[in-house]
């Protein structure tokens, strides 16, 4: 299955969002109706937090109330997202079931009242999902509503009980075999750590001092095939009476504790949620982070935003709204990155509850107001955007991401606490971004030769396989930028020895790293071509590779901080500091030059957001969102699809959809 099954299904793009008819009467129900059409609403999630009602009881359902409502949206010529229901447990469960409440690790066991009440290695809780799926599948499990099966709902509630120590322990069996394995891979022969018996192992839960990396990493590791493992139970059991594709909605990029590139494999259509952080471009960039990270899980397939906010932006401890026009700039800066639509959390806001103030496509204020005008406006755009179903994007620049190196550097007992994951990850996207760029994210160990520029922000942890991966590529004719704190641990997150980092990796970039020295909060350095340094700073030793930046502060002046080395037909690069915003833009700018990288739309000023979909014949479409205040020329007019002719511009915050056949 595909996510072209899913567009088949709706004649174009999907449009619509989480419908929660349950929390409303009659009367209001009938406006759905109206307003659904009025908005061009072809798709509805339901049933996701609606177990109370589905089982009211113990293996006693009751689903006439959904069979009412997908008939009735299946008459308004609404296609259904069906869930299951396993992320918000009811009152009876866990009445019944108080062991399958989670566990903190501070032994703090958690009470219901709120979402995600469970552990998920919990028996009881595992049987009881098996069970409300299996029977969600068999009654709905060929209706002609169905277009969509949604198992579960974000994924990512980690547990330190009893349950999850036992299934730790029997992961750990299959993945190290035996006791004197596991010993040596965590390095227990430290502070007195050595395991001789399996029952005396415990999940990281909370300690004195130090937690030991190793069992760190493993621990999220196991949480991530678990995880896995119980979406595959009911993603079984609803394939044993359904032929409809089956998913689950992602949290990306930072609320995540999955392994993602093996999670996304397990699913018929990569599906995910996306909420920004801030307005304006900050926020824009944002989208188009998300969307290609969500692509790129979905290896070549279509994806689906499963949920947005029309005005959710999540800036520090509070919610602000997003800017006028946002909700069609947003939804167009998913579907040019490849989305088959642009689904909502949810179509109307809450008069109740712990999500009453959560911005919805129906908002409080009702359809006469500025938000339901835009979510129209916005559902007719993407209703003229069915021919783009199925096309696909390409990119010729991949970011380096693996959930590995993102754990190791959750561990206890850093040189810095300022080496974060995330941030580079999305320093690296931003500049690449504004430099035009269509980017691909990718494991270290992928195939890369399709790439012509590799940056690699953030592989603290970096396996040997990944390693030689790195050092084939650029041998055989790729750039590639490695940044500071690069492979200094292996997969057993133990130290490389003989300088950092690995040595296939060191070959191709000519240098070996052999000391840190992380720099002070407020510290700033300037390096002998002028940019300048923060965070981190290396000393490390050229051998073979040509010195472009030098440090000049400290014991560290004259020393290599940027360096290029020739090997094989390739280029590989190293960065030992984390350089500021434009330094860092600069320096990808003149790699993209340096690698033939152009934007895809060159003649565009910046601000001006462009990205093409290639369909198999040939087709190509060229989406364009402008994020500036002035309006801007095109200098080839071609077909709009948003408008249905030809468009010699683009208006101050306005988009375009142009056919290049």
């Amino acid at each position: 299955m595909t996510a072209r099954s899913i567009t088949d299904r709706l004649s174009g793009l999907a449009f619509g969002g989480d419908y929660n008819p349950e929390q409303w009467d009659e009367p209001v129900w009938k406006e759905d109706d109206e307003l659904m059409r009025r908005a061009r609403v072809n798709l509805a999630t339901m049933g996701v937090f609606s177990w109370a009602l589905l089982e009211p009881e113990e293996g006693r359902y009751d689903f006439t109330w959904l069979d009412a409502h997908i008939e009735r949206l299946h008459a308004n010529g609404v296609a259904v997202d069906l869930a299951t229901p396993t992320a918000s447990p009811p009152p009876w469960f866990t009445l019944a079931h108080p062991e399958a409440l989670a566990v903190r690790a501070d032994g703090t066991r958690l009470v219901h009242g709120s979402r995600d009440t469970y552990c998920l290695a919990s028996p009881a809780y595992r049987s009881a999902a098996r069970r409300i799926a299996s029977a969600l599948a068999e009654r709905y499990g060929h209706h002609p509503a169905l277009a969509l099966w949604h198992v579960h709902n974000e994924y990512g509630t980690l547990c330190w009980c009893d349950h999850a120590a036992a299934a730790f322990r029997v992961w750990l069996r299959a993945r190290h075999g035996s006791l004197d394995t596991l010993n040596e891979a965590w390095g227990t022969a430290f502070w007195s750590q050595r395991y001789t018996s399996w029952e005396q192992i415990l999940p990281p839960r909370a300690t004195q001092y130090h937690k030991n990396p190793g069992q760190t990493v493993d621990f999220h590791r196991f949480w991530g095939d678990e995880i896995i493992t119980a979406y595959c139970e009911q993603r079984d059991a609803i394939r044993e009476h359904s032929d409809r594709p089956v998913t689950t909605n992602l949290m990306l990029p930072y609320d995540l504790r999955l392994n993602v590139w093996a999670f996304a494999r397990e699913l018929d259509v990569v599906t995910s949620d996306q909420y920004p952080h801030a307005n304006g471009l900050d926020g824009a960039a944002h989208v188009a982070y998300y969307a290609d990270r969500s692509r790129s899980l979905a290896g070549g397939r279509p994806w689906l935003l499963m949920e947005q906010g029309t005005s959710t932006v999540y800036d520090g401890d509070q919610v602000i709204g997003k800017e006028p026009g946002d909700v069609l700039r947003h939804s167009l800066g998913h579907i040019a990155r490849g989305s088959e639509g642009a689904l909502f959390f949810q179509w109307r806001q809450s008069r109740a509850g712990a999500e009453t103030w959560h911005s919805a496509m129906l908002p409080h204020a009702g359809p006469e107001s500025r938000i339901f005008r835009e979510v129209t406006q916005t559902g007719e755009a993407v209703a003229r955007l069915g021919e783009l179903a199925g096309s696909t994007v390409t990119a010729q620049v991949a970011v380096l991401d693996d959930p590995d190196a993102m754990w190791a550097l959750e561990a206890d007992g850093l040189p810095s606490s300022r080496l974060d994951y995330h941030a580079p990850l999305a320093w690296a996207h931003r500049a690449l971004w504004d430099a035009g760029a269509t980017v691909d994210f990718a494991h270290p160990e992928h195939e890369l030769s399709r790439y012509q520029l590799v940056i690699a922000p953030s592989l603290f942890l970096l396996s040997d396989k990944g390693a030689e991966n790195l050092r084939r590529y650029v041998e055989g004719g790729g750039t590639l930028l490695v940044q500071h704190a690069t492979g200094y641990v292996d997969d057993r997150v133990h130290a490389r020895l003989g300088g950092y980092p690995a040595a296939p990796l060191r070959e191709a970039l000519g240098i070996r790293v052999e000391e840190h020295r992380p720099l002070r909060t407020d510290e700033r350095i300037t390096l002998s071509d002028g940019s300048h340094g923060t965070v981190w700073s290396e000393s490390l030793r050229a051998e073979g590779a040509e010195t472009l930046a030098a440090y000049t502060h400290g014991m560290l002046t004259d020393s290599p901080a940027l360096t290029r080395h020739r090997f094989g037909t390739g280029q590989g690069w190293y960065l030992s500091t984390c350089l500021d915003d434009a330094d860092y833009a600069a320096l990808l700018g003149r790699l993209l030059k340096e690698a033939g990288v152009e934007p895809e739309l060159p003649d565009l000023p910046a601000g001006v957001e462009a990205v093409t979909r290639h369909a198999a014949d040939g087709r190509r479409w060229h989406v364009l969102i402008n994020h500036t205040e002035d309006a801007v020329p095109l200098p080839d007019p071609a077909h709009d699809l948003l408008t249905g002719r030809a468009a010699h511009e683009l208006p101050p915050g306005g988009c375009a959809v142009l056919r290049d056949h």
